[in-house]
C-alpha cells in the first residue's frame, strides 16, 4: 500500500479485533474483501495496521445496519478503489429503497383505512376480471394472470401465498382455474405490502386470518408501528454510516493526498 505511513501508530490484526469485539480472522476476512486498505507487512510477513485501517473498520460497522452486509462492503471497497462515484451511487440506492419501503408503509396504511371504509385497498381503477361468469351464476372475479401483474409479482408468487394459506381462491367450474373475489385481491394486496416491509409468510397468515375474522385492520396496528420503527431506525442508521463515512474519507486524504476529494 503505497500510503505514508511513518508516523501512523501501528496495529495488530488483533488490536482491531479486540476494539470491536470481532475475531482475527474477521478482520483478516474483512481486508481480503476490500472493506479494510490492504496492510503494510513486516519482514516476517506479518500484517501491520493504521489508524486508517481503524477508521475503515468503524465505518464498515457504522454502514452495516442501514445498508446491509453487502452493501456495506460494496461501498467500501468501492472507496478503497477510490471508485468514489460508485460507492455514492450504492449509497443513494440504499436510500431511494428506504423512501420506496416507507411509500410501501403508506400505501399498507392507506389500505387499511380502506378496509376500515368497507372497500376493497388498493388502486381505485377496476380490477380485471374473467371475461364471463367465473362459477356459472353471475358473480365475477379475477383470474391469477391479472392479479400477479397487478401486484407485480408471478403467478408462482401467488400460488406459494396459497399453498401458506394468504388467500383462498376459488376455481372456476368451467376452466379449472383459480378466480380471485374482491377479498383475495385485498388479502393479496395486503400480503404483497407486508413481504416489502420484510415480513414472512409466516408471520403474515396469522395477521391476514385475524383481518379475515375480525373483520377490520385492529390486528396490524402493532405490526405497522412496528414497520415504522423499522424504518426509523434505518434511516438514523444511515446518518451514522454517513458520518463515520465521511471521517473515514477525510482520514484517507490527510494519509494519501492523491485520494482526496472535496467531502
Amino acid at each position: 500500500m503505497g500510503r505514508n505511513l511513518q508516523n501512523s501508530e501501528r496495529l495488530r490484526p488483533v488490536d482491531l479485533a479486540r476494539a470491536h469485539g470481532l475475531s482475527t480472522q474477521t478482520v483478516r476476512n474483512y481486508e481480503e474483501a476490500g472493506i479494510l486498505p490492504a496492510a503494510v507487512r513486516t519482514a516476517h510477513g506479518y500484517r501491520t495496521y493504521t489508524s486508517l485501517h481503524a477508521g475503515a473498520l468503524r465505518a464498515f460497522l457504522a454502514l452495516l445496519p442501514g445498508h446491509g452486509h453487502g452493501t456495506a462492503t460494496s461501498i467500501m471497497r468501492a472507496v478503497n478503489q477510490d471508485a468514489l462515484d460508485e460507492a455514492f451511487r450504492l449509497i443513494d440506492v440504499s436510500h431511494a429503497q428506504l423512501l420506496d419501503d416507507r411509500q410501501t408503509l403508506q400505501a399498507v396504511q392507506r389500505a387499511l383505512r380502506d378496509l376500515e371504509r368497507g372497500t376493497p385497498p388498493g388502486p381505485r381503477s377496476k380490477p380485471a376480471t374473467t371475461t364471463e361468469p367465473a362459477d356459472g351464476t353471475g358473480s365475477g372475479g379475477t383470474f391469477i394472470g391479472p392479479l400477479a401483474r397487478k401486484l407485480g409479482i408471478r403467478p408462482a408468487t401467488l400460488r406459494k401465498w396459497e399453498h401458506a394459506g394468504l388467500v383462498h381462491p376459488r376455481r372456476d367450474r368451467r376452466t379449472g382455474y383459480r378466480v380471485y373475489d374482491e377479498a383475495d385481491v385485498r388479502d393479496a394486496q395486503l400480503a404483497h405490502q407486508l413481504r416489502r416491509g420484510g415480513y414472512l409468510l409466516e408471520q403474515i397468515a396469522p395477521l391476514i386470518a385475524q383481518v379475515r375474522a375480525a373483520g377490520g385492520p385492529a390486528p396490524l396496528a402493532a405490526t405497522l408501528r412496528d414497520w415504522q420503527e423499522r424504518l426509523s431506525a434505518r434511516a438514523r442508521a444511515m446518518l451514522t454510516g454517513a458520518a463515520e463515512l465521511e471521517a473515514y474519507l477525510r482520514e484517507r486524504g490527510r494519509t494519501d493526498p492523491a485520494s482526496s476529494v472535496d467531502v
